[in-house]
């Protein structure tokens, strides 16, 4: 079961979120997007808030993902083109979703995560090299075993949110990510802890969340980092070039965006023909929610000129 907010008539526009976000996370958007004529879906992507959380960790592989995508804009828009628009893992989600079914998917809106074709590996695998056997951490290592960063983080929710979401925003100083301690190290040693919650977050966002995640906890949300090997081997019978209107917006103090390997926007522009592309001064990984303002004012007119016809 896929739980979602559904506003506004007219043609599909499909939100889905990252990690750790709720369907709520899309608020303002979903709502400046349905007053100018379009149907806006927000999901809790399976793990996530209401909806189901299957306790396998293969039920969380990218197929199965895009299937609930798919299951989603089949009820509320059979036969008809579907926008989509995602942030972080939602991002990535949406990437392969019009990679795999650009039958049904026809545009793609992606914040922070860019695509760059099919790498020559898992992502597992190349992170192992790059981090692990260098002893050093990072973040989607630490969640690759089932049990550890669930411990961590559901200690205290509240705490390890306020923490994340402001350690890669735009206001974090050089060197809040934990990208140097030693590869056996938790998440949160090291992390800044601000007094307040991020101004930028809608009111209330927060607190809910806090209270969503300290009912439901983590591990629905972390075994979509568990299924790098499956989701490689997946993804590799598909043309990697997207080939539909596409929209990038990222930050350029968003770790997501740093981490990737050479210029990504030449990477993009090689794996994406039809591609409008933003960087945003000063943002970090939040792309949404910390330039609110701007992404209203470029996803709007670039989802009305992908659905003009």
């Amino acid at each position: 079961m896929i739980a979602a907010d559904v506003r506004g008539e007219g043609p599909l526009v499909l939100f889905v979120h990252g990690f750790p976000e709720l369907r709520q996370s899309w608020n303002r958007l979903a709502d400046a997007v349905s007053r100018q004529g379009f149907t806006a879906c927000a999901i809790d992507v399976r793990g996530y808030g209401d909806s189901g959380k299957p306790s396998s960790v293969a039920d969380y592989r990218l197929p199965c993902i895009v299937d609930d995508l798919i299951a989603v804009a089949d009820a509320l828009s059979p036969g008809r083109p579907v926008s989509l628009v995602g942030h972080d893992w939602g991002a990535a989600i949406t990437w392969n979703a019009i990679m795999a079914r650009r039958d049904r998917f026809h545009s793609i809106a992606a914040l922070s995560v860019p695509w760059l074709g099919r790498e020559a590996a898992p992502y597992d695998e190349m992170f192992t090299q790059r981090f692990t056997r260098k002893n050093r951490f990072f973040y989607q290592a630490y969640f690759q075993m089932p049990g550890k960063a669930e411990s961590e983080l559901e200690r205290d929710p509240a705490r390890f949110l306020k923490a994340f979401y402001h350690s890669i925003s735009g206001d974090a100083a050089t060197g809040d990510w934990p990208l140097r301690k030693a590869a056996d190290a938790l998440l949160l040693e090291g992390i800044s802890f601000p007094d307040r919650v991020p101004p930028w977050l809608e009111p209330g966002y927060f607190e809910f969340a806090a209270r969503t995640f300290a009912r439901t906890g983590f591990a629905g949300a972390l075994n979509r980092y568990r299924n790098y090997g499956a989701d490689f081997e997946w993804a590799g019978q598909f043309d990697p070039v997207i080939r539909r209107p596409t929209l990038f917006i990222g930050g350029l103090k968003d770790p997501a965006y740093q981490l990737a390997s050479g210029d990504p926007l030449a990477a993009m522009q090689a794996h994406v023909p039809d591609l409008e592309f933003h960087m945003l001064e000063g943002c970090g990984h939040w792309t949404q929610a910390e330039r609110a303002d701007e992404v209203e004012t470029l996803l709007l007119p670039w989802l009305k000129k992908v659905n003009k016809d």
